[in-house]
């Protein structure tokens, strides 16, 4: 028999209750209830008294025994890097990201490689049809007979088919358009997404199948549905940059069997997503020469070396309150930074309008780039055009002191291999920096040393 009811779900964290509550009492977030029709199905026990006639038995930690090389590889090195070295048979990852951006596209190429490899694979795609996607693959590549496509919304249906075929890799493509009909709500709902990724997380851990679920994304960037499939999912990676732009950043957000400091960057092109080997040259392509305001500095994200160009323009600002903006970078930490300027250098700062940008369309947040930020407005301020070849990374404090840094060797590295010859970085770092040949390395202790340092040059 089937019955329904009304239910309230919180949009967060998918906390369930009988009426409605302005004040979620799971994650005490404000207004996110959403009432949603839910239908109900009576089974028979059989099903259920077949699943606890087994016994289970707990196993010692010690006995547990793990493959090397039991990670696969996607042919990709930068979503290799993002997962943390490869796919782990029976994980579920969540792949989300912007309209456009190219998340159908990275997943079809890890197919064609997964599949040349001799993987077998199972596309399933709710959103597109059968010649849409070949349409897409033949822009991609050639396949070879592993790889299978499935055109299917119900979530029974495509269980069905994976029991049978129990496929190595699986795509899921979307988790908004999939629907179990023991839930009465429409696709896309809290409920529905919560049971299909319930369903589906099954299906991954019994059977061994990676699968890789797209996900619709939130004009706030957020993944559509409940808070709690992200909390279900081993994996979330999500699809950073501009949709117009050529780029596109890959991060992971959550991971269970990796880091989730490192970054996956790639350029779309004809032939779908190309790696980007080497970021900083890409982003420094274009350079301005002998431009005042602008300045190179490091950013780490995971392990990778990242040198950006960090461009300001300060200029006398023709109303009574001087106009701020930050793009790329933290706004806050700008007023920051010229609040320390104004106050520890003695620049006259409060009637200027100031404009800092990170070129390239990067996000840094990272405080290692406030000493460039600082010498980019003081290049600026002063019209003094910085070196080509100088680099300088550092975080300030409040006193206008320069403090460490992590990993300020690999750094000084990276602009070595870029042709770099004069690094500023702070002073006590230098105990862990080996000088490279052919570089010359500028330490400083507070901000008016590095200033004092590019005014001489």
């Amino acid at each position: 028999m089937k019955s329904k009811k009304i239910v309230f779900f919180c949009q967060e964290c998918g906390y369930e209750s009988a009426k409605w509550m302005g004040q979620c009492p799971g994650c005490k977030a404000w207004n996110t209830f959403v009432e949603e029709p839910v239908s109900t199905v009576r089974k028979s026990t059989g099903v259920t008294a077949g699943r606890l006639t087994g016994r289970a038995e707990p196993m010692l930690l010690k006995d547990i025994r793990l493959d090397e090389d039991e990670r696969k590889t996607t042919e990709i090195g930068e979503l290799d890097r993002v997962l943390g070295g490869g796919i782990v048979p029976g994980s579920l990852v969540l792949v989300g990201g912007d309209p456009g951006i190219g998340k159908s596209t990275l997943l079809l190429q890890v197919c064609r490689n997964l599949s040349q490899d001799g993987n077998s694979v199972l596309y399933i795609s709710g959103e597109e049809s059968l010649g849409q996607i070949r349409l897409r693959a033949n822009r991609i590549g050639t396949f070879n007979d592993k790889m299978q496509l499935l055109c299917e919304t119900n979530l029974d249906t495509v269980r069905q088919v994976m029991e049978r075929l129990k496929p190595e890799v699986a795509i899921i493509d979307s988790i908004q358009t999939m629907f179990s009909e023991e839930v009465g709500s429409a696709p896309g709902s809290v409920s529905q997404v919560r049971e299909s990724t319930n369903v589906l997380m099954q299906i991954a851990k019994g059977l061994g199948i990676t699968i890789f679920i797209v996900g619709h994304v939130t004009k706030e960037g957020n993944v559509a549905g409940p808070r709690v499939l992200e909390h279900m999912v081993d994996t979330v990676l999500y699809f950073e940059g501009d949709r117009h732009a050529s780029y596109r950043i890959l991060r992971a957000v959550k991971n269970r069997f990796g880091s989730t400091n490192e970054i996956g960057v790639f350029e779309m092109k004809e032939s779908g997503l190309q790696e980007v080997a080497n970021p900083s040259e890409y982003l420094l392509d274009g350079r301005p020469e002998n431009a005042s305001g602008c300045v190179v500095a490091c950013s780490m994200e995971g392990t990778r070396p990242i040198l950006v160009e960090i461009q300001a323009l300060v200029c006398q600002s023709n109303f009574g309150i001087p106009r701020r903006t930050a793009v790329g970078t933290d706004f806050n930490r700008v007023n920051l930074l010229m609040a320390v300027l104004e106050k520890k250098v003695g620049l006259h700062l409060a009637s200027s309008d100031a404009y800092v940008n990170i070129a390239g369309g990067m996000k840094m947040t990272e405080p290692a780039i406030d000493l460039g930020i600082c010498l980019a407005i003081v290049s600026s301020v002063k019209d003094i055009v910085i070196p080509d070849g100088l680099m300088a990374f550092g975080e300030i404090g409040l006193s206008g002191e320069v403090r460490a840094v992590s990993m300020a060797g690999q750094r000084v590295k990276e602009a070595k291999k870029l042709g770099f010859d004069t690094v500023i970085l702070p002073e006590v770092c230098k105990t862990s920096v080996e000088k490279p040949e052919g570089i010359q390395l500028v330490f400083v202790k507070r901000i008016q040393d590095a200033i004092t340092y590019i005014m001489k040059k």
